[in-house]
């Protein structure tokens, strides 16, 4: 599928997210009531051109910079700008001239909403297949965020290659898309509308994650994963026997992880100190950690509260000199079979 497809059918078909023809690009019904009220700040043309189909909202975020790939209108570009607070910053990345225009339109009225003294957010045209050529210097953003915009990418592998060179180390890709239970047929492929709902486009999830390994996103975690339904009869009926799901993933951007979850006897404690999370922090569907409770990690789980923006908030506890085996119960898993433990991102 062309750019020029993709440019037009969400610049020109969609006028708003009632005109899309299935439920991929939806918000999930379960929400945390801090962040529905960060979301009541974002202005509502803003919102009515939102297509995406999870929620984007890491733990942690005051002070970061963060990129949103596929930034659209903007309306994760401005929740997030609230979320990094002032001294943050974020910066949106998309190829519509018509979403764009939206976005920045408002970028002022945003600012005198959150009271800010300047704007800290930014927006540049292009192609997320391309982040080299944009002006993104690398290794200087904390997180990378994509809602339901991947699957789009002509090529996908390029993207998450491009977002692990724009990272600093120890940053994260936290993100939100649809996949598909096998690899999709070229010849569905080529169908607009299809490709447009973000069901032809889907990565099968196995390729994803040899993708993300690949290129040095090692011990992709999965977050949170739903089914997709289809309420179009004429596209359920040209997808058969596809299966397709919207899945949250995070990746981290961390040297000396390890092809398995190995045991060294690790545990973490939570403080209960990010905001939104006093109770519990869900790193991942097989990591909810709760408050002050003595919760054993694997090697790739202690570093990645450890050697991260979130090890602040962590009582560490033991080290790499014995080794114990494999530690079961972590890894990716597919998003097709997993039944995760985790919910939304904060509790």
């Amino acid at each position: 599928m062309k750019h020029e497809n993709v440019q037009d059918y969400y610049g020109k078909v969609l006028q708003s997210s009632a005109d899309l023809q299935t439920n991929a690009c939806c918000e999930p019904e379960e929400m945390p009531i801090w962040l529905k009220q960060v979301l009541s700040d974002v202005h509502d043309e803003v919102l009515m051109r939102y297509y995406g189909c999870g929620l984007i909202a890491p733990e942690a975020l005051k002070g970061a910079r963060v990129l949103d790939l596929g930034c659209g209108a903007g309306r994760d570009v401005y929740a997030l700008s609230r979320m990094v607070g002032e001294d943050g910053y974020v910066v949106g990345v998309d190829m519509t001239d018509e979403q764009l225009a939206v976005a920045r339109d408002h970028q002022d009225w945003h600012r005198e909403k959150y009271g800010y003294a300047k704007s800290n957010v930014e927006f540049h045209k292009g192609f997320i297949e391309e982040l080299d050529k944009l002006p993104l210097e690398p290794g200087s953003f904390d997180v990378i965020v994509s809602n339901c915009v991947v699957n789009l990418a002509t090529d996908k592998e390029a993207v998450l290659r491009g977002a692990h060179h724009l990272l600093k180390p120890g940053g994260e890709m936290y993100f939100s898309d649809v996949y598909a239970d096998r690899r999709v047929p070229e010849a569905m492929a080529k169908d607009e509308v299809l490709y447009g709902e973000c069901l032809s486009g889907a990565l099968y999830w196995n390729d994803f994650l040899t993708f993300a390994k690949r290129v040095g996103f090692d011990d992709p975690r999965l977050v949170t994963h739903r089914p997709i339904t289809i309420e179009n009869q004429r596209l359920e009926l040209a997808v058969q026997p596809l299966k397709f799901t919207s899945a949250t993933y995070r990746l981290w951007k961390l040297d000396g992880l390890e092809s398995d979850c190995e045991d060294y006897g690790q545990a973490v404690i939570y403080k209960g100190t990010i905001e939104n999370c006093a109770h519990a922090i869900t790193l991942d569907g097989h990591h909810v950690i709760e408050t002050g409770k003595v919760f054993p990690v694997c090697g790739n789980t202690w570093k990645m509260l450890a050697d991260t923006r979130l090890a602040e908030h962590f009582t560490f506890i033991g080290d790499f000199d014995t080794h114990y085996g494999i530690f079961e119960g972590c890894g990716a898993g597919s998003p097709f079979e997993t039944e995760l433990e985790g919910g939304a991102s904060c509790c």
